[in-house]
Parts: C-alpha cells; sequence; structure tokens
C-alpha cells in the first residue's frame, strides 16, 4: 500500500493552468486504463 502512495505522490502534478492539471490527469488516467486492460488480457 505505501507503495501505491508513494507511486501517486510521484505522478501528481499540481500546476496553475487548470488546463494543464487536466490534461496530465487524463493521460495518467488513460495510462491506468491501459495498464488494466494489458493484465486483463494476459489472463
Amino acid at each position: 500500500m505505501n507503495d501505491l502512495l508513494r507511486l501517486a505522490r510521484a505522478l501528481r502534478c499540481d500546476p496553475g493552468d487548470p488546463g494543464l492539471a487536466f490534461r496530465h490527469r487524463l493521460a495518467v488516467g488513460i495510462a491506468i486504463a491501459a495498464l488494466i486492460l494489458v493484465l486483463s488480457l494476459l489472463r
């Protein structure tokens, strides 16, 4: 669990620009979704 929290802190992005924050969150979300899809296809 600590590793997940450390990873979340590393991926965290707090820029002043809300558009940049949205694009960063979207990219992280797509990367996580792709990882879940790949892992589910390998099972």
